[in-house]
């Protein structure tokens, strides 16, 4: 069988993905997918997207002989290839280039640039529903599909495996929130999940199976528009709304009386000027702010239940200052609210230190963690209400408690909660120690009742829906959803399954966990970290209110979700464990994936916080996916202590379980095409003194070799929005990398480590150059580098040291950055004799003074002389000491063109002080005066910014690493202010 190489091998716009997924991070805009319900490690669509894509698409590299077919193709790649020989000619008098530029690889390097400038566009989520673009993408993946149907027409499974009329599916057997075969729907394939989590699998049928199945519907509620055409699953989407309201305000009639407005009256203003305008009004409650509570340790103040207050600040908004001033009176203390700057002790409220020490408010008497947990475990701890927000008309309105409301919040009786143990695992789960062991423990009475309400709510919309969508013509099919179903049955369950979601966004809102965040004036929900953590003071939410918290944004939110989904594409999701997954397959599918590691994320224990809302809202329409009390665990793919007896014996059960895992992907992946696995690591998980290092990333590398993989690519993402400095000499890891695998043939050979060093030599700088070309950031080079290297090291089915035994991965990744340093010193040859001094003398002293004899051998050794130096405007000499000058004090008015010692150091550094000082137009209009030598100004950024990296120099190396990222719009603009200069169309068709 023939295969091709793919881009994601060779190549990728990592920068761009990169910063669409880290913005994204940031500040998810309306419709993201992560909206729709909350789920842990959820890999951004962007990397999603870009990563299946570049997976699907042939390097140019494989088609070069159709691509110099085009005419015009050829054209561009001849005026290219002239570029590229001035610039060698150039070199060749200073240096030795290596080989000299082909035609081939100028075509090559061109159509590639093409590829990632629509990855660019592709990835953007503006771009998320626009068939223009997406077209464009599809149709790069159908040339490819159709070259690879061709190379393989004789196959003896060609009509099995290549079938030109149709692509192969999409699986993902670890699909989490659904990210990745959404995406790989969106480009066109059929999609199929599975997960063993039925949380899970519920979300990614929100996401994949149900939209296409209503897709281009009208919405079926009373009274609407059926004249309009209705796109995607944007008639699902307004039924969602239709009847979310509705169950919004049916609620409010059976419980409304729990949540009061709050009335500002005279004696409020009397003590709060600022009151006035609202006197005489009732304002919407936003949330009631309440504190924890325990009896006082001291004897004098023993009936006194005394808060546990983290914080007394309300809101720290500039000129929106709030805060709780407590007032301790008649042998007790109630609270009130100020307003205008705070004083320094609010902020701390009565806490004292870090974890669970307080103070008592009537003595000062110190409450230590154990006396806490005691009055927890005896039922003794309380709640006493602290503040109320309401909505003003300007912004929230802080108020100070009233009988009133304390008192509707104590009238709630549940008839309902969740009764399922909370886990005993101390590092995710801080509750239990406390005394709320079970989940109803999280939730207050008044919590349980609202959410108990809008759960049975959910079974009495699906009656409504079904019952509209007869009347508004759906067949009347009784098979369900799960079976297939597309009648009014289904219908009805279909916008059912979103009011659950929905119904579940409102739960993280609205337990005792969630709190409120001063800075923000806003809530904070339950689960905003990776575990169920203590909290002191919560935020009850009003559920009819306009918040985070109400019901109506979170039918809102869930409804703006599906308004993106095109509903194109079919789409399978099952519950299974991945290797029963992937057994129940049978066919060879195009896989991409993000499996659990280790024990980061214990996504059954902390689903269950939501399992236990959806089996009640939803078990009906979906018997087999809730027939536990809790989701499943034992065979859960996570490394938890507590569940399997200890560490070892936990890490023994997931590395046995990832190995099968993975050794039945390296079997059912399809062949044509490389399966992509996302590794998500712990940060710091060792200290060396190279940096940063992971133990984990090279046992994670080791059980992928060992399922049977090689290893031809090893993406950096940064997708935490962190922009994180990576070590370039150590392989730390930024939040997640994206391993690109083939299955490694039965027949691999053995070799030795001589011979495997000797093609790491030969084979790294060509892939190098191609990752530079590719204009991948300094900062991600190490990382990126692995790929092709662990591809040398991976092609063979052991390589033996000296001794004849196995090389380890360790060993193998410390001999890739080793003879990555050696090319990237090689690399200096490239340069002028000026810059080869300056990158020695920057190595030892950067930008420091150093000693005038010291900088005069150097300069012989380099073949240059410091009065060239100085009059090339590198170095400043007097006193007997030298010094490199910094950008900041270079010369403005530089001019290029009439410079009469040219180097490549002072075009770079030239280039850095205009960027920063001018901005991408500063620097590109250098670039454009510099014409083909600017290439080598950016090959030299990469060197010192190895060099600053490793010396520490971190304001240095930003400076290198920001050069590279602005490379591709410097270079943009540098073109479009050429004389004549035109862009070329980015987006045309892929020749053959």
């Amino acid at each position: 069988m023939r295969t091709r190489r793919k881009l994601i091998e060779v190549a990728l716009p990592l920068e761009a993905i990169n910063e669409e997924g880290s913005r994204r991070k940031r500040k998810a805009p309306a419709g993201y997918p992560t909206a729709l319900h909350k789920w842990w490690a959820q890999r951004p669509v962007a990397a999603a997207r870009g990563v299946i894509f570049a997976q699907m698409v042939d390097d140019p590299s494989e088609y070069v002989d159709v691509l110099l077919g085009d005419p015009e193709t050829r054209r561009a790649a001849e005026r290219e290839l002239k570029k590229r020989r001035a610039l060698y000619e150039a070199l060749v008098a200073e240096a030795d280039p290596g080989p000299p530029p082909r035609l081939e690889d100028c075509a090559a390097d061109l159509e590639r640039q093409r590829l990632f400038r629509l990855i660019e566009q592709l990835v953007k989520w503006e771009n998320t529903i626009n068939e223009d673009v997406l077209q464009r993408a599809r149709d790069e993946i159908w040339a490819s599909w159709r070259r690879a149907c061709a190379d393989n027409a004789g196959h003896p499974r060609a009509a099995e495996l290549f079938d030109r009329h149709r692509l192969p599916a999409f699986h993902d057997p670890f699909c989490g929130s659904g990210a990745l075969p959404l995406e790989a729907q969106r480009l066109g394939l059929e999609a199929h999940a599975s997960d063993l989590n039925p949380v899970a699998v519920l979300i990614t049928k929100a996401m994949i199976e149900i939209p296409p199945r209503f897709a281009d519907r009208p919405p079926v509620h009373p009274g609407a528009g059926r004249l309009r055409h209705w796109r995607g699953a944007q008639g699902l989407a307004e039924d969602v709304r239709h009847y979310g309201q509705w169950m919004r305000d049916e609620a409010e009639k059976r419980i409304g009386h729990l949540y009061p407005k709050v009335e500002v009256t005279p004696a409020m203003v009397a003590e709060r000027p600022d009151l006035k305008p609202y006197l005489g009004k009732r304002l919407t409650v936003i949330a009631w702010l309440w504190a924890r509570t325990v009896r006082s340790p001291n004897p004098a103040f023993a009936g006194v239940e005394v808060p546990l207050a983290s914080t007394f600040l309300l809101s720290t908004k500039a000129g929106k200052e709030a805060w709780v001033e407590p007032v301790i009176e008649g042998g007790g203390y109630r609270f009130t609210v100020k307003v205008g700057k705070p004083p320094e002790a609010a902020k701390a409220g009565t806490k004292l230190a870090r974890g669970a020490n307080f103070r008592c408010l009537m003595s000062g008497t110190p409450i230590a963690g154990d006396y806490i947990k005691a009055e927890g475990q005896a039922g003794r701890m309380g709640a006493r209400l602290m503040a109320i927000v309401a909505e003003g008309e300007r912004g929230r309105v802080y108020l100070a408690p009233t009988p009133e409301h304390e008192a509707a919040a104590r009238q709630a009786r549940p008839e309902w909660k969740p009764e399922t143990p909370l886990p005993d695992d101390p590092r995710n789960f801080w509750t239990v120690q406390y005394g709320l062991t079970t989940f109803g423990d999280l939730f207050t009475d008044r919590q349980l009742v609202a959410l108990t309400t809008f759960s049975d709510l959910v079974g009495e919309a699906m009656a409504r829906i079904r019952a509209d969508a007869l009347a508004a013509g759906l067949p009347d099919d009784p098979t369900p959803l799960r079976d297939g179903g597309e009648g009014a049955m289904a219908y009805a369950e279909a916008v059912g399954v979103y009011l659950g979601l929905a119904t579940d966004r409102a739960v993280d809102y609205n337990s005792t966990v969630a709190t409120w965040r001063p800075k923000d004036s806003a809530m904070r929900s339950t689960l905003a970290k990776q575990a169920i953590p203590m909290s002191w003071d919560f935020a009850e939410g009003a559920v009819f209110g306009d918040s985070s918290a109400g019901f109506e944004n979170c039918v809102a939110v869930v409804a703006s979700v599906l308004d993106t989904a095109l509903g194109a594409g079919r789409g399978v999701v099952t519950q299974a464990d991945a290797a029963a997954a992937s057994r129940k397959i049978g066919v060879a599918r195009l896989i991409s994936t993000d499996p659990p590691y280790y024990d980061n994320v214990g996504y059954a224990d902390l689903s269950d916080f939501f399992y236990v809302w959806l089996r009640r809202a939803l078990q009906t329409a979906f018997p087999d996916l809730f027939v536990t009390l809790a989701a499943p665990k034992a065979e859960e793919l996570v490394a938890t202590p507590y569940r399997h007896g200890g560490r070892e014996q936990a890490e023994a059960f997931f590395l046995q379980g990832i190995a099968q895992a993975m050794h039945r992907l390296a079997e059912q992946s399809y062949p044509a095409f490389p399966v992509t696995i996302y590794y998500a690591f712990k940060q710091a998980e060792t200290e060396g003194e190279s940096g940063t290092a992971s133990t984990g990333w090279e046992t994670f590398l080791d059980g992928v070799i060992r399922a049977g993989f090689g290893i031809s690519g090893t993406w950096p993402l940064r997708t935490e929005g962190d922009n994180r400095q990576v070590s370039i000499g150590s392989n730390a890891l930024a939040s997640s990398i994206v391993l690109v695998c083939r299955p490694r043939p039965a027949d691999a050979p053995t070799a030795t480590r001589r011979e495997f060093l000797a093609a790491l030599k030969a084979e790294l700088p060509a892939a190098l150059r191609n990752l530079q070309k590719g204009n991948i950031a300094p900062v991600d080079l190490a990382q990126a580098a692995i790929g092709p290297g662990m591809a040398v090291f991976t092609r063979c089915a052991s390589v033996l040291d000296a001794e004849g035994k196995p090389l380890s991965v360790r060993d193998a990744l410390a001999l890739i950055n080793a003879t990555l340093d050696e090319v990237l010193a090689e690399q200096e040859g490239d340069f002028d004799a000026d810059s080869r001094w300056a990158l020695a003398w920057f190595d030892q002293h950067g930008f420091a003074e150093g000693e005038y004899g010291v900088a005069e051998v150097l300069s012989k050794a380099k073949n240059t002389s410091l009065a060239g130096l100085t009059q090339a405007g590198i170095v400043e000499s007097r006193r007997g000491k030298v010094r490199l000058l910094p950008p900041a004090e270079l010369p403005a008015d530089w001019d290029p063109a009439t410079d009469p010692r040219l180097t490549a150091w002072e075009s770079v550094h030239h280039l850095i002080r205009a960027l920063e000082a001018g901005g991408e137009a500063a620097a590109a209009a250098l670039v454009a005066t510099l014409g083909v030598k600017a290439e080598v100004a950016r090959e030299l950024a990469y060197r010192l910014y190895v060099i600053a990296e490793r010396k520490k120099r971190a304001g240095e190396a930003l400076s290198y690493n920001g050069l590279v990222q602005s490379w591709p719009e410097i270079s943009r603009l540098a073109r479009e202010g050429g004389a004549g200069a035109t862009e070329p169309d980015l987006f045309a068709a892929t020749p053959g």
